[in-house]
């Protein structure tokens, strides 16, 4: 049997997250969407790819909303037209990814709109979805990410504001 120091280090000091993402993949996430929100102007948004295994999420790209559907941000918030999931699909199929989350921005707050709840960009229980406040301008705490677990039938699980940290890790 091997063992990993660093491994076992991380597992020692770091609780398993549902969702993780790598520090230089999420600044660069941040910084497209600030940008495809013209730094504060429109709201912006992206699929999040990765992997699933035992009930954890680990984002290994993302592709911009805008990158799929041109349009998708024209009217200032998000509105993605589903004839171009296939273009989605097609990208998951040719990288052994999945999508593991979607993730948009809003003006102020990381609140769910009565949009957001009624049509979940994935429409799967269990499907995840962030909403980073401010148009993803500086500074983006963690904690202030909205967090959200779609369980069908139009009903959402919230995760609580102190278990933001401990649900999403940003680091290795």
């Amino acid at each position: 049997m091997s063992y990993s120091i660093a491994a076992t280090m991380r597992r020692l000091w770091a609780p398993l997250h549902e969702l993780s993402c790598p520090l230089w993949l999420w600044r660069g996430l941040i910084a497209t969407l600030r940008e495809r929100g013209r730094k504060g102007s429109r709201e912006s948004g992206a699929f999040l790819l990765g992997y699933r295994a035992a009930g954890r999420a680990r984002i290994k790209r993302f592709i911009p909303y805008d990158d799929l559907d041109p349009h998708s941000l024209d009217t200032g918030i998000v509105h993605f037209d589903g004839r171009h999931y296939g273009v989605l699909w097609e990208h998951c199929r040719r990288d052994g990814l999945v999508v593991v989350a979607d993730v948009h921005t809003h003006p102020s707050g990381a609140q769910q709109s009565d949009s957001d709840r009624a049509h979940p960009m994935i429409a799967c229980a269990g499907h995840l979805a962030l909403i980073v406040p401010r148009f993803a301008m500086p500074p983006v705490r963690q904690e202030e990410i909205g967090m959200y677990r779609y369980l069908g039938a139009s009903r959402w699980h919230v995760v609580p504001p102190g278990q933001r940290t401990t649900f999403l890790h940003i680091g290795h």
